[in-house]
């Protein structure tokens, strides 16, 4: 895959202009990075925080040369190349929570946006990503959920010395999903710890559940099982781990 960095100083959204791009014919490998997002966006609407020279704020054109019912799969690779790329360059231990995050110590560093749209080229997928750097600016509402690279390491981390990691893995597992989606299945169940065995509750639209993560399917949804031995699939929805208490004696 052929990288090219389109850098902007500030942007309303990274994913907006990647879209804007790709209509307008981009190849594959077309790179929108900022130092700040005026109107960043997470998954369900929700606002990206994106204070200039805070986070990563990176997303990638895609023209997937896999089925559109793997699709899914694109956020499992994307968090795979964004855990390793993490791990690789601050030497920070991470961890996918399914779908699309990646935490430290249960908390978010990292958050993906894939977003798809038709083109005069075909279907492109445009992979949205979100690192934060750093938290001395974080809202108060994020401070005990979130953490940077800046916190975990106590240093200020170098973004130009970090782009060619990220690419690298990209380009890495990008090749391998397109290769045999299985191998990327494999992957990302080796680095979450939500693949197997995790007590989870999951909002969905209209109920919440709760069970134990068991797996998950070729497409990527979550496999969870529930107290009543039933296995339901989980396309979409909000995870969080439960907090087993320990009963007195």
């Amino acid at each position: 895959m052929r990288f090219t960095l389109l850098r902007y100083d500030s942007i309303d959204s990274t994913n907006t202009e990647a879209i804007n791009q790709a209509k307008r014919g981009a190849e594959e490998g077309l790179c929108i990075v900022a130092r700040e997002q005026i109107a960043g966006r997470g998954r369900h609407g929700r606002t990206w925080v994106s204070e200039k020279d805070a986070g990563l704020y990176f997303s990638l054109v895609l023209r997937p040369k896999i089925e559109i019912r793997l699709l899914p799969l694109i956020t499992l690779m994307t968090a795979v190349a964004v855990h390793q790329a993490i791990e690789s360059a601050f030497k920070i231990e991470c961890d996918i929570k399914w779908v699309n995050d990646i935490h430290v110590d249960g908390k978010k560093i990292c958050g993906i946006l894939a977003e798809t749209v038709e083109t005069e080229k075909g279907l492109a997928v445009i992979v949205g990503i979100g690192i934060n750097l750093k938290s001395s600016n974080f809202p108060p509402e994020l401070a005990e959920t979130a953490t940077s690279i800046e916190k975990e390491t106590g240093a200020d981390p170098n973004v130009e010395t970090f782009l060619p990691v990220l690419t690298s893995f990209f380009e890495k597992y990008c090749d391998l999903l397109y290769e045999d989606a299985a191998k990327i299945r494999a992957e990302w169940s080796q680095r979450s710890s939500y693949a197997f065995g995790k007590v989870v509750r999951i909002m969905l639209e209209n109920e919440t559940i709760y069970g134990t993560t068991r797996g998950i399917e070729e497409n990527g949804a979550l496999r969870l099982e529930l107290e009543t031995g039933e296995l339901r699939i989980i396309h979409t929805g909000e995870v969080e781990q439960v907090r087993q208490v320990k009963s007195k004696k």
